[in-house]
């Protein structure tokens, strides 16, 4: 079974569907949008969409209006979930700064009840939301294990992976997903995750072929097939990592076999 582990909810979701179909992707996980970059026909259309994640990312809307807004992405997600049980499934993101008592309550009604697999994406700018994202992980240490998905491209600094991959030691039953293989820190993260066994690298937005390439020699049972579509084409990473792959093996781990076993092995499957 070939999974994409990260996609964005597209609108329609039959057009969704369809780029799956084309891929021959069987399942897809599905993460909550703000902008939709798929309905821009030009460059500053683009922009135009972007720039409504920037305000949320830069947090030029209060917590209250976060919140609603979260909570409608999550509602996109899981309508698209309901009319496609058997193509999707999702994780779920939580605002950061919140209580511990208002996380806990954020994941039973946004997270287990609607039968999400996971937590994120979380994109941290600052060191002060590195460690609300360990407010989180210490929370999921002691309730129900979700794997956490973490972009780790820009902003996120080297200093800020080496600050996850520490959050990572010191709750090492929680599986944490490095989004778009560390960026441009690519080869220290593999260095990193090669001694952290709950680390997972996540092959979406690589910028240099050898990254992936690398990813996929050194850990291949803890790489995931991404495309982060709409931003990145399945069709495409999915060529990539086929013919990067030094083996078939290697290639049904990656595409698939691995998040069904780790999913599985938290008993989210």
């Amino acid at each position: 079974m070939v999974i994409d582990s990260h996609e964005h909810v597209i609108l329609p979701t039959e057009n969704q569907i369809e780029l799956m179909d084309q891929s021959k992707i069987d399942k897809a996980i599905l993460f909550t949008t703000t902008p939709h970059p798929e309905q821009s026909h030009s460059l500053q259309e683009l922009k135009q969409q972007i720039s409504m994640l920037s305000s949320v990312l830069n947090g030029d809307i209060n917590a209250k209006e976060k919140k609603r807004l979260y909570e409608n992405n999550i509602k996109d997600l899981t309508t698209a979930m309901k009319y496609y049980p058997d193509r999707f499934l999702g994780f779920g993101n939580i605002p950061l700064g919140m209580t511990p008592f208002d996380i806990e309550l954020w994941i039973d009604k946004q997270i287990c009840r609607n039968h999400l697999m996971g937590l994120g994406e979380f994109t941290p700018s600052t060191i002060a939301q590195i460690q609300q994202i360990g407010d989180i992980m210490k929370i999921v240490c002691s309730n129900r294990i979700y794997p956490l998905w973490i972009h780790t491209f820009l902003p996120v600094t080297k200093e800020m992976i080496f600050s996850l991959v520490d959050l990572c030691k010191k709750f090492p039953t929680v599986p944490i997903i490095f989004g778009h293989l560390g960026g441009t820190n690519w080869m220290e993260l593999i260095e990193l995750a090669k001694t952290v066994p709950n680390i997972y690298l996540d092959l979406s937005a690589q910028f240099t072929s050898i990254a992936t390439k690398m990813a996929l020699l050194e850990l291949p049972e803890r790489c995931l097939f991404s495309s982060d579509a709409p931003y990145g084409d399945p069709f495409l990473y999915r060529q990539m990592i086929e013919y990067l792959s030094p083996s078939k093996t290697i290639t049904n781990l990656v595409l698939g076999e691995n998040i069904m076993e780790l999913l599985t092995k938290l008993n989210l499957l």
